[in-house]
């Protein structure tokens, strides 16, 4: 789940590229934008509650849509051992093979159909 938090952040970081922020108060339980400062109180916030509240749902649906991705990362080997398998591959002469001789890309296949998009 978007933190509240992160999604008032990420605006900050994206409408007020060059203020600086501080927030203060209930940070786990946070209803509404009072417990945020722009610039020690000298700049006015430019989105609402509202809008952190879509941008939230947003930024949810886009870390949901990624959920193939964070499983296939878990799964694929090491790099170390990626680089040996693909070093194999060149040194057999078996890295234009889609088949069982390629162990490179038959384990990175494996992860791939494993965990699909989407």
């Amino acid at each position: 789940m978007i933190k509240t938090y992160d999604v008032i952040v990420e605006l900050c970081k994206e409408i007020h590229p060059t203020s600086s922020y501080e927030m203060h108060g209930d940070l786990a339980n946070i209803t509404d934008l009072s417990i945020l400062t722009l610039d020690g109180g000298s700049t006015t916030l430019s989105f609402t509650f509202d809008d952190v509240e879509k941008k939230q749902i947003s930024m949810q649906a886009e870390y949901n849509s990624q959920a193939y991705a964070r499983k296939r990362a878990q799964e694929y080997p090491d790099l170390a051992e990626q680089l040996d398998l693909l070093w194999h591959a060149i040194d057999t002469d078996t890295l234009d093979n889609k088949d069982y001789r390629n162990k490179f890309y038959t384990m990175l296949k494996k992860v791939k159909e494993d965990n699909p998009k989407g």
